[in-house]
């Protein structure tokens, strides 16, 4: 992990907050660690499964392969101030891309 000074802000949209709530625990665990990772080193993960730019300031990555494959789709609100928000969090059948 690097050290940035400047650290980002993670929103989740409401839906997002709900459907986090119901994910199985370890794919929760999971969601958390890319949630820090977005926070403390930027919304570029690279190093997650199928890391990808959705559209404009989309993207989304794989946090668990298999059956059922889970999935976060989140946008860069403001590069400025640094804010990101995750708009859904599910499996991949469902992700709205």
């Amino acid at each position: 992990m690097s050290y940035n000074w400047f650290v980002w802000e993670v929103r989740l949209t409401k839906r997002a907050n709900e459907k986090k709530n119901k994910l199985p625990i370890k794919v929760q665990g999971l969601l958390l660690t890319l949630l820090q990772e977005i926070k403390y080193d930027g919304p570029y993960r690279h190093n997650w499964k199928n890391f990808g730019k959705l559209e404009d300031n989309k993207y989304h990555c794989h946090i668990k392969k298999g059956n059922p494959t889970y999935v976060v789709c989140w946008e860069i609100i403001d590069k400025i101030i640094q804010i990101t928000e995750v708009y859904y969090v599910g499996t991949h059948e469902k992700a709205p891309y």
